[in-house]
């Protein structure tokens, strides 16, 4: 059998320590780690709203941590796609999403494909959308 490879999907935008938390958690439950960089159009089609920092800085950002063994751009919202792509077998995610529908619809999704999905503690904290919003408050 050979090594266990992760896939850390997210947009990781504005970059923040539960970004890190995510990627610290996976790195220690795979041999080798891919972190998927949600594309910017993707990220508008799906949260409506188009990532302060470019796909391309992204990407970098993450990869120069020196967490990850690879990057992978999302171009799509299904993860079957970034399955093919990368070869994953088992997908880390915060638990805000867990036993919510559409958490339930990625387990059931990659399920077919033996992907396991591995649930982390969502950092509450700090988040995107925090972060957002208190840059939006102080510019007005």
């Amino acid at each position: 059998m050979g090594p266990t490879i992760g896939y850390v999907p997210g947009v990781f935008d504005l970059f923040h320590v539960g970004h890190l938390n995510a990627l610290r958690q996976a790195r220690a439950h795979c041999d080798v780690l891919v972190a998927g960089i949600v594309s910017d159009e993707v990220c508008e089609e799906f949260k409506g709203l188009r990532p302060f920092v470019p796909l391309a800085e992204r990407l970098e950002i993450v990869d120069a941590l020196g967490l990850v063994d690879a990057t992978y751009a999302e171009l799509t919202t299904d993860k079957l796609d970034a399955w093919r792509e990368v070869g994953f077998h088992r997908l880390f995610k915060g638990d805000d999403w867990r036993g919510t529908p559409k958490g339930e619809a990625l387990v059931d999704r990659l399920a077919p494909v033996g992907v396991e999905v591995v649930w982390f503690p969502y950092t509450v904290h700090t988040s995107s959308t925090a972060l957002r919003r208190l840059i939006s408050d102080r510019a007005s």
